[in-house]
């Protein structure tokens, strides 16, 4: 039976009411009255109307219906940042800022990077918001992800020349002091694609209908025309992949190859850099 709210229902009576955890209640709840959280404490006295808790009730049951919460109030807090996600990008995710950190502590004064496959737009704007220095570029193959990217590019005030690209087609002759990606890396058949918020994200972001290395491997393969002397080529991957995607990175010639650990002691994010001569001009 779907969950309905009545009107009349007071604010402070919603978090005994509702059936999700406390933290999803109170998003949830903030989203459909169009609140803070301190104006739930505030206006706990208040009182729902008709339209209020029907709105309420509606987000409530996508939620029990899996959909991520991300998706139900079209945002997601990413290094620090506010951004607009859809179906259309995957939901930034913690474990990524592990890339924004160590991208920003290997790109020089006023150097160029190059986010590739960037969805929302998350490490592009994240990076470029905290350099403004940089040079950034991000690109990626949906138009539909663009204009999301584009969107938090402005409401972040991040300046970020966006690209409509599949990988390296469109930027020929261009050269960067580092390229960083998360591209798909879920395998093909994988179960964690019918798991949880993977449901709902846009398949081509998450996997490589292959056996989840295809996308790292054409980075890895391509970049070397695209990095300046000793840049750097970051990506992040999966939890089981960072030895693969080394033996791809020295079987590329690179050198330093390394991976580097998330919050959760996983293998996160693996690169190397070129060498030392540049191959674009």
């Amino acid at each position: 039976m779907a969950l309905t709210i009545s009107a009349g229902t007071r604010v402070g009576a919603l978090q005994a009411l509702l059936p999700l955890d406390p933290l999803e209640n109170r998003i949830l709840a903030c989203h459909a009255l169009d609140i803070t959280r301190i104006g739930l404490i505030t206006q706990s006295e208040r009182v729902l109307t008709a339209s209020e808790a029907a709105t309420l009730s509606a987000l409530v049951e996508r939620r029990l219906q899996g959909e991520p919460i991300a998706y139900i109030v079209g945002r997601r807090e990413f290094y620090g940042l506010d951004f607009a996600v859809s179906e259309a990008v995957l939901i930034p995710r913690p474990d990524t800022e592990l890339l924004v950190e160590l991208a920003l502590e290997r790109l020089p004064v006023r150097g160029r990077m190059l986010d590739m496959g960037t969805g929302s737009g998350a490490i592009a704007v994240a990076v470029a918001h905290t350099r403004p220095d940089a040079g950034v570029t991000a690109l990626d193959v949906s138009a539909a992800a663009l204009e999301v990217a584009r969107a938090n590019a402005g409401a972040n005030r991040a300046a970020v020349r966006f690209v409509h690209s599949d990988w390296f087609t469109a930027i020929e002759g261009e050269s960067f002091d580092l390229i960083v990606s998360n591209p798909p890396y879920i395998a093909n058949g994988d179960v964690h694609l019918g798991q949880g918020d993977l449901r709902f994200e846009p398949v081509g972001a998450l996997t490589d209908h292959a056996d989840g290395l295809s996308a790292l491997r054409t980075i890895v393969a391509g970049a070397p025309r695209h990095l300046a002397p000793q840049g750097w080529l970051l990506m992040e991957h999966g939890y089981d992949q960072a030895a693969r995607v080394r033996a791809l990175l020295a079987g590329g010639g690179y050198t330093g190859v390394q991976s580097w650990r998330d919050l959760s002691g996983i293998e996160r994010v693996s690169g190397g850099q070129a060498a030392g001569q540049g191959r674009a001009a």
